[in-house]
């Protein structure tokens, strides 16, 4: 199953979708895969994965996370929305390796 893309940013529409309709009455857990953009200093950019995407932003920009505090505040650039937990985690892994970033800049 491909990806879905739930967001390029926040402008006017929430861009969270926990859930996936994939048969009438039957809903898929997602495994959302983000990336934020610093807005005090922009050139930091910051991979996660997540299954409640609007939680983890608040949490990112309330300080709770010691690996993103001091580049508060975040904005969404990017989601992507995964139905299994592995396929998210690898995506997540190869946006963080040295190619997957050059990737993201270019596309993401």
């Amino acid at each position: 199953m491909y990806p879905a893309v739930i967001n390029s940013g926040r402008a006017g529409c929430p861009g969270v979708v926990e859930r996936s309709e994939t048969k009438p009455g039957y809903t898929t857990f997602m495994h959302t895969v983000y990336l934020l953009r610093s807005i005090s200093q922009p050139e930091h950019i910051y991979v996660g994965i997540t299954d409640n995407l609007d939680r983890r932003l608040s949490e990112h920009n309330d300080g709770k996370s010691i690996h993103t505090n001091k580049f508060r505040p975040w904005k969404l650039m990017t989601s992507i929305a995964f139905d299994e937990k592995g396929k998210a985690e690898a995506f997540e892994r190869y946006l963080k390796s040295h190619s997957g970033r050059a990737f993201a800049k270019k596309h993401l």
